[in-house]
């Protein structure tokens, strides 16, 4: 009901936001407590917004990716890297998600759960009042909706333009280059990343890992057309674009920054979830709704705190991760970064496997530091070791 701001049509748990944690939660949750009243509340006019999100085969356990196997639009057996002085193809699987088939998944198998074209003007942890001062109540509520402001956060930031273009001809490329850092290195470490959709489909991102935010779209989007250019691919059109500015962890207080938020549990890349280093957000989804049905099953929607608390231990598991953006930022030259990258590449498959996975062992550490830096030794030292960071 509109008329006087209250909605009779109440659930158990609202999501705002039909973002990949939300979705993928919402549809955990369906399979899980199918008698739970989930609405799915998402402000565009589909969900998962312009968006393609990659993972490696090694970063989901053998259940969790068949449960997302339906949404997975294009998967390789392999994927090279290309540095200055090293290039390498390793035999790790690489998978992506697009946002048309994330649509079309989640709609298909949640009905009348999604609810788009629905603007939200505030949250709170019982309630939620659309842009049309529409009051919707439920017993919890999590607030999925993207990045926002990160003031107590120390951040980097992963900046790209993609463009997925047609070729005249076949383009040749067999399988992703996911960092082609043999390009000149503008605005941070900068490296280009390039998926083979199709024999004439290429999707190619220009990414810099920069200090900060502000995004030069004309400038990267004609960078990307050069790159192509000189691979040799004769670009017909450009089908689709894409870009973004993804966080990379360096630390701060991540308690500090829910209690600002306030009390609505968050999810995906406002509550932190997101590989620290990479950005990558699609493992930490799945295991996040995993872990939240679990708890909502055996508890009920209150159990939505659980979001917190395990945003929290992640982001104490992972400080090593952070001390490594700190020397990747702090320690190397804007323009010799990539040789961060490049040494790292010439570790053994295994270990990178796990540091993409974000569970790199003790030994994994010990590995990734030692030897000479790539970096000034002590521009290293003092990143490795900045007070006041976590």
């Amino acid at each position: 009901m509109r008329g006087d701001g209250i909605s009779l049509d109440d659930a158990d748990l609202l999501l705002v936001g039909g973002g990949l944690a939300n979705g993928l939660l919402a549809l955990r949750l369906s399979k899980t407590c199918p008698d739970l009243r989930v609405r799915l509340i998402e402000g565009a006019d589909r969900l998962g917004g312009n968006h393609t999100w990659s993972f490696f085969a090694t970063d989901l356990t053998a259940d969790q990716s068949a449960r997302i196997a339906p949404m997975v639009a294009h998967s390789w057996p392999a994927y090279s890297v290309r540095f200055p002085c090293t290039q390498r193809r390793l035999s790790t699987g690489y998978l992506t998600v697009t946002a048309e088939r994330f649509d079309a998944v989640l709609r298909r198998a949640l009905g009348d759960v999604v609810r788009l074209s629905t603007p939200v003007a505030a949250v709170a942890p019982g309630w939620v009042t659309l842009a049309d001062q529409t009051v919707l109540r439920a017993r919890a509520v999590i607030d999925g909706r993207g990045p926002t402001a990160t003031p107590d956060l120390d951040l980097g930031f992963q900046k790209f333009v993609g463009l997925e273009v047609r070729t005249a001809v076949p383009h040749g490329l067999i399988e992703p280059i996911i960092m082609d850092a043999t390009v000149d290195q503008l605005d941070g470490y900068r490296f280009v990343y390039s998926l083979p959709l199709d024999d004439r489909t290429l999707l190619i991102e220009d990414t810099r890992y920069a200090d900060g935010a502000e995004l030069d779209r004309a400038a990267l989007r004609r960078d990307t057309l050069e790159y192509a250019a000189a691979q040799g691919w004769q670009v017909e059109s450009v089908v689709r674009e894409e870009d973004g500015v993804l966080p990379v962890a360096l630390g701060g207080d991540l308690e500090a920054h829910f209690q600002r938020m306030g009390p609505t549990p968050l999810l995906g890349l406002r509550a932190g979830l997101f590989h620290p280093t990479t950005g990558y957000s699609l493992p930490d989804a799945v295991r996040m709704a995993d872990r939240l049905a679990e708890a909502i099953a055996r508890d009920g929607p209150e159990a939505v705190v659980e979001a917190r608390r395990h945003a929290l231990d992640l982001w104490r598991e992972r400080g090593f991760y952070r001390m490594l953006n700190r020397l990747l930022f702090h320690a190397a030259r804007p323009g010799q970064r990539y040789k961060v990258l490049e040494r790292f590449y010439r570790l053994p498959q295994p270990l990178i496997e796990r540091f993409y996975a974000a569970g790199s062992t003790w030994a994994d550490q010990a590995r990734v530091l030692v030897g000479k830096p790539p970096v000034p030794i002590g521009a290293a030292l003092g990143a490795l070791f900045e007070r006041g960071r976590d």
